[in-house]
């Protein structure tokens, strides 16, 4: 019974997105049987309830989607935020969370040109997703379900997050989230050794899909071997897939010791699990040397180091 309701609800919904958007369009008159069925089939093929073939001749894109925007320093890793930076450059209080006018970026329909009826954002992009906030700040609780909603509709698209807040991510999935979706990757930051050992056993317990760990900026030596030994699938596997480190950038950056970053890699060459050195940081020290390194150098310096695994 619950899943005929669940499916009655969802083709209620997408009757009335395929009304929405005949109107829309001035294909619709007095209802919706007026419509031509054939002028309006691109978008009612993405709009299905069954995943279709991939028809959008399109190539995929790198979209960045800040849904809301504004937060709050959770931890020390937060001192120097380079959205805090910025709005406060222009007189903006960014502790302040709003809704953006991108919130329903992901399912925007083109209305016109070469590409009329399809979404505005191509078939496999991949969306980056809620990076001027965090996607489980409290003050965003009212408009999450709907940010859901709209990630589900784009399962052809992928989506990846990064929150400081994984205490929240239990109570705030979607109803429908069983083990995880797999487009969707929720990763967490740990910025010293202090947060890694408070956020990882929360959320490497998680049901998701994907669990990658962000060491940025990374401010510590930070040991992620008794994580990766005390969480593991039902393979053996180790439940964290993916590492993330880089140093801190802008005014008053802090320092990081290469030598951190190395343990990391070591660890994850280790045990199996992929490795990408995003950034030096803005000051580096390296064989005893500290280097002051300039912001449109760091992620070059950073992938010459040879340290990233697939």
């Amino acid at each position: 019974m619950a899943v005929k309701n669940d499916l009655k609800k969802l083709r209620k919904e997408q009757r009335l997105k395929q009304a929405d958007l005949a109107i829309a369009v001035g294909m619709c008159e007095n209802s919706i049987s007026n419509i031509s069925l054939k002028r309006i089939q691109p978008a009612m093929k993405q709009l299905s309830l069954f995943p279709e073939e991939n028809t959008d001749p399109r190539p995929p894109e790198s979209i960045g989607w800040n849904l809301w925007h504004g937060c709050t320093k959770a931890s020390t890793g937060c001192l120097h935020c380079y959205m805090y930076r910025r709005d406060e450059s222009i007189g903006k209080d960014p502790s302040i969370v709003q809704k953006t006018e991108n919130f329903d970026l992901p399912v925007k329909i083109l209305r016109s040109g070469k590409y009329k009826g399809r979404y505005k954002i191509p078939f496999g992009s991949h969306i980056w997703t809620c990076f001027s906030s965090d996607f489980f700040h409290a003050d965003a609780d009212e408009w999450r379900e709907d940010a859901w909603d709209m990630i589900h509709e784009r399962s052809d698209c992928s989506f990846f997050m990064i929150t400081k807040r994984p205490e929240r991510i239990a109570d705030h999935l979607p109803k429908n989230w069983g083990y995880g979706w797999e487009h969707v990757t929720i990763a967490v930051t740990c910025e010293n050794q202090e947060m890694a050992d408070k956020r990882l056993p929360v959320y490497l317990s998680l049901p998701l899909f994907h669990h990658s760990v962000m060491i940025e900026p990374m401010l510590t030596a930070v040991d992620l071997q008794p994580y990766i030994d005390g969480y593991r699938s039902s393979d053996g596997s180790p439940v964290i897939r993916h590492v993330s480190v880089g140093g801190e950038s802008g005014p008053g950056a802090r320092i990081c010791d290469y030598s951190w970053v190395e343990a990391v890699h070591a660890q994850c060459i280790k045990n199996g699990i992929s490795f990408n050195y995003h950034q030096t940081g803005a000051k580096l020290i390296k064989d005893g040397k500290l280097y002051d390194i300039p912001r449109k150098l760091q992620h070059t310096q950073a992938h010459k180091a040879g340290l990233d695994i697939s």
